[in-house]
């Protein structure tokens, strides 16, 4: 990693606050200093612990840092939430990039794709390679697994952070995204989260929440307190019936069927 960032004159990092951005900084910081710049798009779809580690984990690194407000609801088709969503929302995320880039004489932009991501189905990989951005955690053929054990032998918060993606993906492709939704879908989670489930997903069925939780956290929504109390709070916000996906949690389980079916490119 710091062989491949150690050439570059000066880097926009795509920086999102999780584990895998963060060890990107972290090392491209210690490589050439400030002349790294940490970027940050916020937006409705962005969960609020995600924007608070970004902004934590930039000034924990000492990285330049700058966030702008960027709505992805206002980009044609992407509310509409179709197979293609990431690749609209990359194609922002990197053209914001790339014009900051431009107005401050940056030469690269990276971000924090790793090597397992490539097993998925993410259509934004397009995006960056429409924008030339860098991959270094697939240049230097880093895993999820090995990048969270580096970030802890570097003494990264974000070491056992769990995946956060951002709200769209919870909202099954074709269902349409607002604003309202988006914000139950985050009052959910937040419920789940004070209740001490580190790791949940509220997936967004319209009338129905189907909540996704770790299998060994699984017998405590079933207790009696917890399971009255989740109801009702769930309702509260909005939705009719509260379901429990029996398979549990699994990251980008909506993309389930479509990985097979895609072929997309590789960096």
């Amino acid at each position: 990693m710091r062989e491949i960032f150690a050439p570059m004159r000066s880097v926009i990092v795509a920086f999102s606050g999780g584990v895998d951005s963060t060890f990107v900084l972290k090392v491209a910081h210690q490589t050439i200093g400030d002349r790294v710049l940490a970027l940050t798009t916020t937006s409705p779809t962005m969960p609020a612990e995600d924007r608070e580690s970004a902004l934590t984990m930039a000034r924990l690194i000492g990285a330049r840092h700058l966030v702008l407000e960027s709505n992805e609801l206002e980009i044609p088709g992407y509310a509409s939430n179709p197979l293609n969503r990431c690749y609209l929302c990359k194609h922002n995320l990197f053209t914001v990039c790339e014009a900051k880039a431009a107005e401050l004489g940056i030469d690269v932009i990276v971000d924090g794709l790793n090597l397992d991501d490539l097993n998925d189905y993410r259509p934004g990989m397009q995006a960056a390679s429409e924008k030339r951005v860098r991959h270094p955690l697939v240049e230097a053929e880093l895993t999820k697994a090995e990048i969270r054990e580096l970030s802890r032998a570097m003494n990264l918060p974000t070491w056992d952070r769990p995946a956060s993606p951002c709200l769209s993906s919870r909202f099954p492709y074709g269902t349409t995204i607002t604003p309202e939704a988006l914000a139950q879908v985050s009052a959910g989670e937040q419920i789940l989260h004070a209740m001490g489930f580190r790791v949940a997903r509220v997936r967004y069925h319209g009338d129905v929440a189907r909540i996704e939780l770790e299998q060994h956290e699984m017998p405590r929504i079933f207790e009696p307190a917890n399971r009255d109390y989740v109801d009702r709070e769930f309702k509260k916000i909005g939705f009719r019936f509260v379901t429990i996906d029996l398979k549990g949690f699994r990251s980008g389980s909506l993309n389930e069927g479509l990985v097979l079916a895609s072929s997309p490119p590789k960096p």
